[in-house]
């Protein structure tokens, strides 16, 4: 069967009918997709709300390194006095603490601390969990083949995205110090 990169479907190609429905079927079922993702994420965890949405903010400066808040809210899609309220939070419960921009004094990047590490670990680890209780009848074949498409769908989602070169999206993505 051809797929969008095989060479039997160019891109001048008109999709089929029957490609058509099932483009239309994905799109009509990512808005369930994301109502059950806001609810999952509303379900009693071993923390509160805002405790919660204070600890999201740290996967991405475990991925990234460290990072201004501003640019933070920009990458979490998040309003700035948001993110500086959930900010205040992880420093003062030292998850996160601010350092000396060194490219400008005037600044402050957002470094995660060893606490902060392991909270992240924590949440993966209860995401992990419930996953694995969720689709215990999955068979291996089924979850790693939706795990690499839906990566690849995130991929092509994000490539799709209009990109800014300011924006911490368009910035390379650290590498670690050997």
């Amino acid at each position: 069967m051809p797929t969008a990169s095989s060479p039997d479907a160019g891109p001048s190609a008109a999709p089929s009918p029957e490609r058509t429905a099932e483009v239309r079927r994905l799109s009509e079922q990512m808005p369930r997709f994301m109502r059950l993702v806001h609810a999952f994420k509303s379900l009693p965890a071993a923390t509160d709300g805002r405790e919660r949405a204070a600890l999201v903010l740290l996967f991405p400066l475990t991925r990234l390194g460290p990072l201004r808040q501003s640019a933070l809210a920009e990458l979490v899609h998040a309003d700035p006095s948001t993110v500086s309220r959930h900010v205040g939070w992880l420093v003062e419960h030292d998850l996160v603490q601010r350092v000396a921009d060194e490219t400008d004094g005037r600044a402050t990047r957002l470094v995660v601390t060893d606490a902060g590490r392991a909270a992240v670990e924590r949440l993966a680890e209860e995401r992990t969990s419930q996953l694995c209780s969720m689709l215990t009848d999955w068979s291996d074949a089924d979850l790693t083949a939706l795990t690499g498409l839906f990566g690849r769908l995130l991929d092509d989602l994000t490539a799709a995205l209009p990109s800014d070169p300011r924006s911490p999206s368009a910035l390379p993505v650290p590498r670690e110090k050997s």
